[in-house]
């Protein structure tokens, strides 16, 4: 077993392969010569056709669209990663006054599965990253995630509606293989290309109905119109780009990108290139900007982080920056994709049910294992598996999941079998220990927490947790708390297992072959 002070050693060498092999493109990965992309405007209709454009989507001027940050993360659940995700996101408000949502692309390896269930229930998305974290996956990967997530975290299938390759590896038979399986949309590609040039790729979310245009240059047999899978969606991710332009692009994680030509990072030129590209976005066709994170590489708790207070502040000061221009929202996929397909301007959002925010209406005083931390204490069952133990409200397996078993019988030693979420009954209503749905469908509430809209600035609540001399950020009258304040303690034993796979992953990290 590796000491945690090993563990500490190796995980910033981790982050920096991952950094360097997982989400980055050094230039354009598509062109309209290769893309050779034609949609018929007046066939492809709203909501299940869209054709690539950099046009906001139902004919809407660029004032009258709101303007997205579509804010996601990758790869395991676990406190430290969603005290990270946090530290950005639990202090804001969006313009309902609606705390911002994102969307975790889950792969299993080291996840706590209650606390996804946790973070669905608190409104978050849940996708599917792969259960193992495998580039151009085999479908027992996918499918054996989606399983998992199911029985384990008490996420609805249903729910599970999109898709992000590891490494952002991925082919034309990847985007068949998940159409195939009922998935919704896919956000692998990338929008590689400024805004403000000529032959921009960076479109609107699109459905495949006419093939791809994205990555043309990057995935062979991709675009020239294939593959055609009607009414499946792309949501590409867009580009970042420094005073270089289309030679200085950046995508997964920029904080941990050099910028300008320079060989040190340096927050301040970050800074100055996420505004630049988002006001680029912003005052022209308002196409999304995203913050795409691995939350690892920011977390201030998981050992030996080596993130500085700078790098905090900095992202908390563009976001505050962002907020402050009108008709801004941060939002996951989900939500950016709902808008996509049903377009209303800005005048309209008060009324636009997807960007509102609502709780399950559940007493605090009932004890049910349910992802609401106070309802659930103490009923989470603890699956102690060597490699690395988890917490589960819907009773341990008899061995960890995989690909070719995602779904293993429950261990009954130390009790009878709980009861797995089924498809009438909404998660948090869910009993999985008695195995009864606490309500039914005219009795299961949800409390609508959001209000009208009003002035942007009044809902700024900006970074309660900076601190230091380089932060700018404003100040927040609902601070930061960590989300693992209420979830169950990992035994003394966990993070030494964890070094154990860590070490696995960096091996497999350093062999990865990576899309560039």
């Amino acid at each position: 077993m590796l000491p945690t002070s090993l563990f500490a050693a190796v995980l910033p060498l981790l982050g920096y392969v991952l950094a360097q092999e997982e989400g980055q493109i050094s230039g354009p990965t598509s062109s309209p010569q290769a893309a050779g992309y034609s949609c018929d405007a007046s066939k492809c209709k709203l909501p299940n056709c869209n054709c690539a454009s950099t046009d906001p989507p139902g004919g809407l001027s660029p004032s009258d669209t709101p303007m997205f940050v579509v804010f996601t993360a990758d790869d395991a659940v676990q406190t430290y990663t969603l005290d990270a995700v946090n530290q950005f996101l639990a202090h804001r408000k969006n313009p309902n006054g609606c705390q911002p949502k994102m969307t975790y692309y889950t792969s299993l390896n080291y996840t706590n599965y209650t606390l996804v269930t946790d973070w669905y229930v608190a409104g978050n998305e849940i996708a599917d990253h792969t259960m193992t974290h495998v580039g151009t996956p085999p479908e027992d990967e996918v499918a054996g995630n989606l399983v998992a997530l199911n029985q384990l975290a008490g996420i609805p299938l249903k729910e599970i509606i999109g898709f992000r390759a590891p490494y952002l590896n991925y082919s034309v038979d990847t985007l068949k293989m998940l159409a195939k399986m009922g998935f919704t949309y896919d956000s692998s590609a990338t929008a590689s290309v400024p805004v403000t040039d000529d032959g921009t790729d960076a479109f609107w979310p699109y459905t495949l109905d006419y093939g791809m245009a994205n990555d043309c240059l990057a995935v062979d047999g991709l675009c020239k119109g294939e593959p055609k899978l009607p009414g499946f969606w792309e949501v590409p991710m867009y580009g970042l780009f420094d005073t270089r332009g289309v030679d200085g692009p950046h995508l997964m994680d920029p904080w941990l990108d050099t910028a300008d030509g320079q060989n040190a990072v340096n927050d301040t030129a970050t800074l100055q290139y996420l505004k630049s590209t988002f006001s680029a976005h912003y005052s022209g066709k308002r196409q999304p900007l995203g913050l795409y994170t691995h939350p690892i590489h920011v977390s201030r708790t998981v050992p030996g982080t080596t993130v500085t207070n700078s790098t905090i502040n900095m992202i908390n000061q563009f976001l505050d920056w962002a907020q402050e221009q009108p008709n801004t929202w941060i939002v996951s996929s989900e939500q950016l994709l709902a808008w996509v397909r049903n377009p209303v301007p800005v005048s309209q959002l008060d009324s636009f049910a997807p960007l509102k925010c609502s709780t399950p209406a559940v007493d605090s005083s009932v004890k049910i294992c349910n992802g609401m931390p106070q309802n659930e204490a103490g009923l989470q069952a603890h699956c102690a598996f060597p490699d690395f133990p988890f917490y589960t409200c819907y009773g341990c397996p008899q061995e960890p999941p995989t690909p070719a078993n995602p779904a293993p019988a429950q261990a009954t030693e130390s009790g009878q079998a709980r009861f797995r979420l089924p498809a009438n009954c909404s998660t948090p209503f869910w009993d999985p220990i008695k195995g009864e749905c606490i309500c039914n469908s005219d009795t299961c509430a949800f409390t609508d927490q959001s209000r009208p809209i009003g002035p942007n600035g009044a809902n700024l609540t900006g970074d309660q947790v900076s601190s230091g001399a380089d932060s700018a950020a404003t100040q927040s009258s609902n601070p930061f708390v960590p989300f693992n304040g209420a979830a169950p303690a990992l035994p003394a034993g966990a993070w030494t297992a964890i070094a154990v796979g860590v070490v696995g992953a960096l091996v497999g990290a350093v062999g990865a072959v990576t899309r560039v």
